[in-house]
């Protein structure tokens, strides 16, 4: 009988687990900080920024909300959802799943990117939380390149 083996049946390279490790990490991050800022906002109150000043500025301009919903809030249910898939991966290590999370930063890093250019270039302020979380979600976007390669 001849072997039916074909270029879709060749096996997966694996993927260090270092990859995944570090998208727990950096997802829970992006979580925690995504998750004080909507907390703040509810409080009514405005994070003290110790480096810089800006965080007044950009977290009570009309681009911290969408329809009275701090932009945080779906920004901490982003990094829930990455977070808990990848939680899904290691109980069930299901390579579909990476790739839903890996195309999943796309749309994290162009709302990051978004932010940011708000934050530069229309109100001319920086929020140290808000470059946080741009930082991590630039991080998972990375992440997620490098598991596309794995295929």
């Amino acid at each position: 009988m001849k072997s039916l083996k074909t270029s879709s049946s060749r096996p997966f390279k694996v993927i260090p687990k270092s990859i995944v490790l570090a998208f727990l990490i950096v997802s829970v991050v992006g979580f925690l900080d995504a998750t004080y800022l909507t907390a703040k906002h509810y409080l009514g109150e405005v994070p003290t920024c110790s480096i810089l000043e800006g965080c007044e500025k950009v977290l009570t301009s009309s681009y911290a909300t969408l329809g009275g919903v701090p932009v945080a809030l779906p920004g901490a249910a982003y990094y829930l959802v990455i977070f808990l898939s990848l939680v899904a991966y290691l109980d069930t290590p299901r390579r579909s799943i990476l790739r839903f999370v890996a195309y999943l930063t796309f749309l994290g890093f162009l709302a990051s990117l978004g932010f940011v250019y708000l934050q530069l270039f229309v109100l001319k302020a920086i929020c140290l939380y808000c470059m946080a979380s741009a930082a991590s979600s630039i991080i998972l976007f990375g992440l997620g390149i490098c598991v596309l390669k794995y295929r």
